[in-house]
């Protein structure tokens, strides 16, 4: 008798034990912070931060890693130097041009059409009017009209800056291009040699990107502590 009621309580106390058991955590943490790290809110006040602020901003001076100025105008003048100055650094290959009537394809056809024709699907329900072919005589887009746009946005257009990179906008930029010269009836223009689209970039950013004038020229350096040399 004695022995069933030692037992009876031995189960009664192990069915406790395990009926609290979560196996999706341990039961006890000796080391909370090692399970549970501390998570801040944006924009939160915390005493732990200067000025009690979570979210800083960047360093005066600095850009953010890979970006480059765009130093044209949002203007009609930046609209037109840039118009006949500006030129598509990327290589013309057909991989960015692939690449760039994907992104074409998402970000642009739902207006300006498949074939560039003005005809997009927003257009034919009439959501959108008035959008011009690409081979709009009035409109003589060039490499650098095309990406001034894309970039700034233009009348019922608004900007792509954000949505997508510098090398997806030259992208784009080469189908829309592409798309000009087949409504025109023009020759196919012959891809270029592949493999030196790092330098080709390099070498034309320094020579088709000049700051409107002298005031808005922009040295942007990565600087570091001495003695510690560029990863």
């Amino acid at each position: 008798m004695k022995s069933l009621f030692r037992k009876t309580i031995f189960f009664i106390l192990a069915l406790s034990a395990v009926s609290c058991v979560e196996n999706s955590k341990p039961n006890y943490q000796y080391m909370p912070n090692m399970y549970e790290t501390v998570s801040y809110e944006p924009y939160g006040a915390y005493e732990v931060f200067v000025n009690e602020q979570e979210a800083k901003l960047p360093v005066e001076g600095t850009v953010s890693r890979g970006w480059k100025p765009y130093e044209y105008e949002n203007s009609p003048d930046g609209f037109a130097t840039a118009k006949a100055e500006l030129q598509n650094p990327l290589p013309y290959t057909e991989d960015n041009l692939a690449e760039g009537k994907a992104l074409y394809t998402i970000y642009c056809a739902v207006c300006h059409g498949d074939k560039g024709d003005g005809k997009g699907i927003l257009v034919e329900r009439e959501k959108f009017l008035g959008i011009p072919s690409y081979s709009d005589a009035g409109r003589a887009i060039t490499e650098g009209s095309v990406y001034h746009v894309m970039y700034y946005g233009l009348n019922a257009m608004g900007s792509y800056a954000s949505q997508t990179s510098i090398d997806e906008r030259w992208k784009i930029d080469h189908y829309v291009m592409y798309l000009k010269g087949q409504l025109e009836g023009a020759p196919e223009r012959e891809f270029e040699a592949e493999g030196t689209e790092t330098e080709d970039i390099n070498e034309k950013e320094e020579n088709l990107m000049p700051p409107v004038n002298a005031e808005q020229t922009m040295e942007v350096k990565q600087s570091e502590p001495e003695g510690e040399p560029i990863e």
